[in-house]
This record gives structure tokens, C-alpha cells and sequence, in this order.
């Protein structure tokens, strides 16, 4: 039976996106070893595997990164030993010496491009490795200024630069940025910012590497929050950039694409949450994977022409 059939999404006639029926795919039990936490993973098709790097946290509170594979993008098998773990050598263990987390995948140049989050007691910083078999992994640099999150990579050059966003804590909007090394990065532009009265007017956030479209414009998936009387909520959205020039957003959607509607989604150690690091595209359809509120990763699905025809049908 396939996994990804389209009767095993679900719509709850509330927008473009279809949660996978038998959702969450993975929870706290599926993993082969005793943890605290599970959140949030990097997603890209590796030869004919789907691969996550998924954020697990050890008893002792520390964020590690784990590799699962699946062949069926929904079944996944977990490795017992870390993919990334805090550092103990110089320069990388200041900055990790609480935790590595979000990982987030871009293949470019026939090399795999991992952004993960530093976190110490100076604050997060945006690391950056690189693998070419996801067996051997090899950190480059840290990239950003202190207390910065996210840092989603093109997966093609833009005027002959690498080209990222992130979002600072100040603010609590995205930017650009460009490279030539891939390690030393600047002329920073914001990109986009919170809106007022919206569901994204607390802060915004990049949340998986940008999409190409066929007309070469870029589409990307941001998250959102706003904040309410319960505490904040999480939405993800999407945006779509200048294709020579991504600081110019061409259109955004008014609503977002995903919000949490399910128990999972609303209920658990941080409530009504929803946020992703990772989705693979196979053709218009983006798998999207997702962490939610109950320490789970989930999936769903969504048309990429839809996303863009929400996206342009904005008012």
C-alpha cells in the first residue's frame, strides 16, 4: 500500500493543506532510546531515501542532532548515535556546549549544506557543516551575528553569491544575506517583517530552504506568530521573492497555509504550535514536515501552484 496515496491526507476544509491521516509519523515511544524532547527536522531526498535530521533532546536537556530514514517518506528508522553533538573542540565547543538543534538541509554544488542552531550560555549563533553522504559531516564556521535563528540557504547562487536568510532576535523579521565563501556573510537586507493585526504581527521567521518555481522566482515558507492571551501562536505562511533580487517580495499570502487545528498541534509542552525546518518537493507536491506542540514530527501535503495562487491572489 502506498504511504503517500492521496486518500491518506486529509483536509479539514480549512485551507491547501492536508495533514497525513495516521499523523504524527514519529513521537517520543518511536525513537530506540530514552529522550526528553523531540522537535523539528530538516527533510531533502537522498537517492531513494527520504532523510530528517531530527532535533532530539537527551535527559539531561541537551538538543542533539539524529538521523532518521524512511523509503516510504512516512515509516522511519533512527540511528542510535548522533549525526551532530555539541562539539568539545575549540572553536565549536563555546557556542554548543548546551546543545545543537533545526537543522536544515540545501544541496548546492553537489555538496549538502547543513544550518543548525548553536546554543551556549552566549546566546544562539547559526553553524554551518557540510556532507556529500550524510555519514561524514564536517562543520565550515559559524555564520551570523550572535543571537540569530534560522538560516535557510539558496540552493543556487544569486549574482554569483551564495545567498541565505535569517532572522536576528531584534526585530523579529527576516533578512538577507549574501556570501562568496559561504562562511563570511554581509550586505544584509530585511526581507520581510511582522504585520500588524495579522496572524504573523508578533514576529516572522524563515522556516524551510526556498523553493525555485518554474518563472525562476522563489517561493518560501515562513512561520508566524502572534501573540494572545493564551500565549503565542504559530502559524507558517508563504512569500514569494524576486528571482534576481530576493529582497523583493512579489506577493505574500493574507492567510496562512498551516495553523494548528489538531490535538497535537494545540496541546503540549509549548501549546498551539506548529513549525517546520524541512519539506521536500516531488513535482508540485511539497511534502512538508513539521513539528507540533505534543514533542512529535508530522507531515502533510500541499500543492506548490496552490500555495503560489493563494500567495498571488492576495489582496
Amino acid at each position: 500500500m502506498n504511504a503517500l496515496a492521496p486518500d491518506k491526507f486529509l483536509s479539514n476544509n480549512r485551507g491547501i493543506f492536508r495533514r497525513l491521516e495516521d499523523n504524527p509519523i514519529i513521537e517520543i515511544e518511536d525513537v530506540p532510546f530514552r529522550c526528553s524532547d523531540i522537535r523539528n527536522a530538516g527533510a531533502v531526498k537522498f537517492g531513494d531515501l527520504y532523510l530528517l535530521l531530527v532535533t532530539i533532546e537527551t535527559l539531561r536537556g541537551h538538543p542533539h542532532i539524529y538521523r532518521a530514514t524512511s523509503k516510504d517518506a512516512v515509516n522511519f528508522t533512527f540511528d542510535n548515535e548522533p549525526f551532530m553533538s555539541p562539539s568539545a573542540e575549540a572553536p565549536w565547543q563555546q557556542h554548543e556546549e548546551i546543545g545543537v538543534m533545526d537543522a536544515r538541509i540545501t544541496e548546492l554544488e553537489g555538496c549538502y549544506y547543513i544550518t543548525y542552531l548553536a546554543e551556549s550560555h552566549l546566546g544562539f549563533r547559526i553553524g554551518l557543516a557540510e556532507t556529500r553522504d550524510f555519514s561524514d559531516v564536517r562543520r565550515l564556521g559559524f555564520i551570523s551575528e550572535p543571537d540569530t535563528k534560522g538560516g535557510t540557504i539558496f540552493p543556487e547562487k544569486i549574482g554569483g553569491r551564495y545567498a541565505r536568510l535569517e532572522r536576528p532576535s531584534e526585530g523579529g523579521r527576516i533578512w538577507l544575506s549574501y556570501s562568496d565563501d559561504m562562511v563570511y556573510w554581509g550586505d544584509s537586507q530585511a526581507v520581510l517583517s511582522p504585520r500588524s493585526r495579522f496572524w504573523d504581527s508578533g514576529r516572522v521567521g524563515d522556516a524551510v530552504p526556498p523553493i525555485k518555481l518554474p518563472d525562476n522566482n522563489w517561493l518560501i515558507l515562513y512561520y508566524g506568530i502572534r501573540k494572545t492571551s493564551g500565549g503565542d501562536l504559530f502559524k507558517i505562511g508563504a512569500a514569494i521573492l524576486k528571482a534576481d533580487d530576493p529582497s523583493q517580495v512579489l506577493s505574500r499570502s493574507d492567510a496562512s497555509i498551516l495553523a494548528p487545528t489538531e490535538n497535537y498541534e494545540r496541546i503540549g509542552d509549548m501549546n498551539n504550535l506548529v513549525f517546520s525546518c524541512g519539506a521536500i518537493p516531488e513535482d508540485d507536491t511539497l511534502l512538508l514536515y513539521y513539528g507540533a506542540a505534543r514533542s512529535c514530527i508530522c507531515l502533510g501535503t500541499i500543492k506548490i501552484s496552490d500555495i503560489v495562487k493563494q500567495c498571488t491572489e492576495t489582496e
